[in-house]
């Protein structure tokens, strides 16, 4: 079994994004900043999709800020399409999900070596995140030890 999580935006003004959600409909139901990775995410619902501050919606739309560099450096500009992050679903059991994939002939491009997410594309190369239901698995083979393949 499997539902719908999110969709990923990438955005250049974080305020202006929120405003602009806002404004269309969508509330933002919680924050998450990575200090080591340099990014903020935030994610949006419908009023129909929002459970409350602070919980995970329904459906939500996740606006990513990337920091910009530390060094002083321009931030990172997105063009062709390159906003646009990927879709997510969270399914009941990883290791089973991509191994059904793999058997199907697609490709795992991000393997769920933690026990909790893996990446994968759409034969027109959309990248679609795949994220384990409540705790994370166990690590196991041959996840734990499979490399990157291409984009995720």
């Amino acid at each position: 079994m499997m539902r719908y999580l999110h969709t990923m935006v990438r955005v250049a003004d974080p305020e202006a994004a929120i405003r602009f959600f806002t404004l269309l409909g969508l509330k933002e139901t919680r924050r998450m900043e990575n200090q080591a990775g340099r990014y903020t995410l935030i994610y949006l619902a419908a009023d129909e999709d929002f459970r409350g501050d602070g919980e995970q919606g329904d459906a939500e739309v996740e606006l990513t800020y990337n920091w910009p560099p530390e060094d002083g450096s321009p931030a990172e500009k997105y063009t062709g399409g390159r906003n646009f992050g990927h879709l997510a679903y969270g399914v009941d059991d990883i290791y089973e999900t991509c191994a059904r994939l793999q058997a199907g002939g697609v490709t795992i491009n991000r393997p769920p070596r933690d026990g909790y997410m893996a990446f994968v594309r759409s034969p027109d190369g959309i990248s679609i995140e795949l994220l384990q239901k409540g705790e994370h698995k166990a690590p196991a083979e041959p996840w734990a030890s499979m490399p990157n393949t291409g984009e995720w």
